[in-house]
């Protein structure tokens, strides 16, 4: 279920085919989800709700062929691995990975074994993976370290084009948003013909937010669906129950973070990507994010319009000066636009898709309830429109 199977129309841009970043050509996602056990938290052995994104960004090479890249940062409290040599060079090179926040090392570490199996032998090649994540500890045993290299391995073995599966799965399956339960969220756009008929994919993996300030296309969604109706998973402020078996103190609601992976097909140069990754930053705001203290909110767009890159093997492509193309940027507003409304949708269909969870100790994400959703939406004005 997504936001337009619902009725819910976000901003005026037209979407791709499947609206996903996988409208980007040659874009691919996959998924390893991992679910096991309920009860109290045993670390080490559960209840175990994590799991692996990776994000291929085009059809070719990708471990010795890269394409642009720029990142941005709303605040910095995550961690988003391989961004110097991005800042420093432009380059992507290889799969991008997204899992939860104690987990970053092995997903590495991970991606690097699955590019030495790939790379010819011979090859002179150094991996410098780029792997996000957030905070799935109120659901997960975050700490048991469940996630191996060979979820990596699931994950790119199930990499495909086409729709994405969104929700409480991959990287998302322990994340919370606005204080419903939260996960992988998609969308995209495409620009009219006459500012280069340009496609934006947006993913995000949302975990963050406080309920109150939930807007849904300027709807104050939150407000009319508060806890007291539908509970938070975190203990409010006149809640004493002790949280679970872990002695471990929650994090206040609306603790979390966000990362938001940005493609397009566009001819964009580095510092034109990072100016489309710092747009992803007002999509959240739409949302009624605010780059908490406690957040990590860590943004990276690449294009994929420029392929004549050359490889980062020495060995294997001589040229000393390459052929590019680059997008006027004059003519960038289009693509700023996209960004924006693609980011939004895909942080409203990640809460839309998402559904109940019950995690660690009992601890309950609760989903976005659809009926109250489309009746709040109806009575400040925004009723459900036909989308087919």
């Amino acid at each position: 279920m997504r936001a337009r199977d619902l009725g819910i129309v976000i901003g005026r841009g037209r979407p791709g085919p499947a609206n996903a970043i996988t409208d980007v050509a040659g874009v691919g996602v996959g998924h390893a989800t991992i679910i096991r056990g309920e009860g109290p938290l045993v670390v080490g052995t559960g209840p175990v709700r994590t799991g692996v994104t990776m994000i291929v960004p085009h059809d070719g090479d990708i471990w010795t062929e890269p394409v642009y890249a720029g990142s941005h940062r709303l605040n910095g409290n995550g961690e988003l691995t391989g961004l110097e040599w991005i800042r420093e060079a432009g380059h992507l090179t290889g799969p991008i990975g997204i899992t939860n926040t104690h987990s970053v090392g092995v997903v590495r570490d991970g991606i690097i074994r699955n590019a030495v199996r790939e790379v010819p032998i011979g090859t002179s090649y150094w991996a410098l993976p780029v792997v996000g994540e957030t905070w799935d500890g109120l659901l997960n045993d975050i700490d048991g370290f469940h996630v191996t290299a060979d979820h990596v391995d699931a994950a790119l073995a199930a990499v495909a084009s086409g729709p994405v599966e969104e929700g409480g799965v991959g990287g998302g399956t322990g994340m919370v948003c606005h204080e419903f339960k939260g996960g992988i969220g998609t969308a995209s756009r495409v620009t009219d013909a006459s500012a280069g008929g340009f496609t934006v994919g947006v993913l995000v993996q949302a975990n963050y937010g406080r309920r109150d300030w939930l807007r849904i296309d300027g709807v104050p969604v939150g407000e009319a669906i508060p806890v007291t109706d539908v509970p938070s998973p975190y203990p409010q402020d006149d809640d004493e129950t002790p949280m679970g078996s872990a002695a471990q103190p929650p994090p206040p609601p609306g603790s979390g973070s966000i990362i938001v992976i940005v493609a397009t097909d566009a001819p964009l140069l580095p510092h034109q990507c990072e100016r489309l990754a710092q747009r992803a930053g007002l999509g959240i705001a739409r949302m009624g994010g605010t780059g908490a203290h406690s957040s990590g909110d860590l943004f990276l767009c690449f294009a994929t319009g420029n392929r004549t890159l050359p490889r980062t093997s020495f060995r294997v492509d001589p040229r000393v000066t390459v052929d590019i193309r680059a997008l006027n940027d004059f003519a960038i507003g289009g693509l700023f636009d996209a960004t924006i409304e693609a980011t939004e949708e895909a942080i409203v269909n990640a809460l839309v898709g998402a559904e109940t969870m019950v995690g660690r100790d009992g601890i309950t994400a609760r989903a976005l309830p659809h009926d109250r959703l489309l009746e709040t939406m109806a009575r400040f004005g925004r009723p459900a429109r036909a989308t087919g």
